[in-house]
């Protein structure tokens, strides 16, 4: 009997990847600060001191299909507020990026027979046909937890005029990524 089918080694493999990449992340942090010894927030006070253009660079990256990973605006609002501050800053993250997806599936719902929408799926949303036929909504959830882009995801989901109900559900999990990527940064911020 299998431990995992092939539906829970494709989430596994995934999440094994965004743990990596959230790794990676710290790691660059930790060896800018400590080996090199330079404050790296103080070459990023031109963005990091203006808000605005931060959460106008999240939406951003969120909508086109995560540019950006979200965690560099974790620690952007570990950096900028205490506990309460980071709690409320990662929801609105958490938030935006739910709402970005609901615009991706919008976006792939009512524009899918466009050019705009034949441009975007030949340069991103063709690699992810495949799982999408193969894993079905289940891949939102891969999408919402993992590196795998949400946005592109969502707006493929929405071409293939899957159900919006059980979209909204499954996107949920959106959270639960920002939930669990927010506590490990906050908890390794004395190490940072």
């Amino acid at each position: 009997m299998k431990l995992f089918g092939e539906k829970g080694k494709y989430l596994i493999t995934n999440l094994v990847k965004g743990f990596v990449w959230l790794i990676i992340i710290l790691a660059t942090v930790f060896f800018i600060r400590k080996a090199i010894d330079i404050e790296y927030i103080e070459w990023l006070v031109p963005v990091y001191g203006n808000p605005f253009i931060v959460y106008l660079s999240f939406i951003v990256s969120e909508v086109v299909f995560g540019i950006l990973p979200p965690e560099i605006f974790m620690l952007w609002a570990m950096e900028t507020s205490g506990l309460s501050g980071y709690i409320l800053i990662i929801a609105g993250f958490s938030v935006i990026s739910y709402l970005a997806g609901i615009f991706g599936y919008w976006i792939g719902s009512m524009l899918n027979r466009t050019n705009l929408y034949k441009f975007l799926y030949k340069r991103v949303l063709h690699k992810y046909e495949n799982a999408l036929h193969k894993f079905g909504l289940y891949l939102i959830i891969v999408a919402a937890l993992t590196p795998i882009p949400f946005s592109a995801i969502c707006m493929l989901v929405g071409a293939v005029k899957y159900s919006f109900k059980k979209f909204l559900l499954y996107a949920g999990f959106r959270f639960i990524r920002y939930a669990v990527y927010s506590y490990i940064i906050w908890q390794a911020s004395p190490v940072l």
